[in-house]
């Protein structure tokens, strides 16, 4: 199990998990834009790499007998597989990252959120809520390019995904954007202000203060 011990520097993990519709991708965007030092982390995948998706930007594309090796070798925080394809987060990147000083965002459903609680003692696990089903279902249909049977099959998905908003320790409901966001940076902006974290970043200056 990881933890933030003294070799590492001051990185968050964050786990961020919320239904299709909730905004979630949106909200993250704007978050890296306005706060640095966080990334999203990038994960592993076997599915084919579509056009405009660039490797190590968008995912690292492996085949599948380099996937399952990864997994024998449990280089994995969390893996899974959907619609045939696998997709995994690599420990040593995380790590790496964390060591750096970097917050590390991890977007994933809340099974994949067990995964990494499993494995990682010092995570913070948030979970967005849109503010209504009807505004929920309004997101999930404004494309218009989704049959209704395909609708409805993402509005149950949804609902399922939501009943698991109790495992998580923060909800932020994205009503207004500008106000979710807020929400979010606000939380990691506070984490950042935490006593342990304030002296992994400024201990020579809290030895200085104190003439240690």
């Amino acid at each position: 199990m990881f933890n933030h011990s003294p070799e590492f520097n001051c990185g968050m993990l964050y786990i961020i998990s919320a239904p299709s519709g909730a905004g979630k991708t949106s909200l993250v965007k704007a978050l890296l834009e306005e706060v640095d030092l966080v990334e999203v982390s990038v994960s592993y995948t076997t599915r084919v790499k579509r056009p405009g998706e660039r490797e190590g930007v968008d995912y690292h594309y492996v085949d599948q007998d380099t996937f399952q090796q990864m997994i024998a070798e449990e280089q994995f925080i969390e893996h899974a597989e959907v619609f045939g394809n696998y997709y995994g987060t690599s420990k040593r990147q995380i790590k790496e990252k964390l060591k750096a000083g970097i917050d590390i965002i991890l977007e994933i459903d809340w099974q994949g959120a067990q995964q990494v609680r499993t494995q990682f003692d010092s995570c913070t696990n948030v979970f967005i809520l849109p503010p209504s089903r009807e505004e929920l279902l309004s997101r999930l249909t404004e494309r218009g390019q989704d049959s209704s049977d395909v609708i409805n099959k993402r509005m149950n998905e949804s609902i399922e995904q939501m009943s698991h908003y109790n495992e998580f320790e923060y909800l932020i409901v994205n009503d207004q954007f500008s106000h979710a966001l807020g929400e979010l940076k606000a939380l990691v902006y506070a984490f950042r202000l935490r006593q342990t974290t304030q002296c992994r970043r400024h201990h020579d200056l809290i030895d200085g203060l104190l003439g240690a």
